[in-house]
């Protein structure tokens, strides 16, 4: 399941001027993952069961 709309990210980097290579989304997709993996290991550590946007 991805966690990025590709839509809407070629549109942002189209409205730059630029190109979106074939693969692009899905590495994004790959690094939101890691991101929101991350986020969640920080909230356990810290005895949360709530992921905040301080753990990012």
């Amino acid at each position: 399941m991805s966690k990025v709309v590709e839509s809407k990210v070629k549109e942002q980097i189209k409205a730059a001027e630029m190109n979106c290579a074939g693969d692009f989304c899905d590495a994004l997709d790959k690094k939101v993952e890691q991101i929101v993996a991350e986020a969640i290991a920080r909230s356990k550590s810290n005895d949360r069961k709530t992921v905040r946007s301080g753990d990012l």
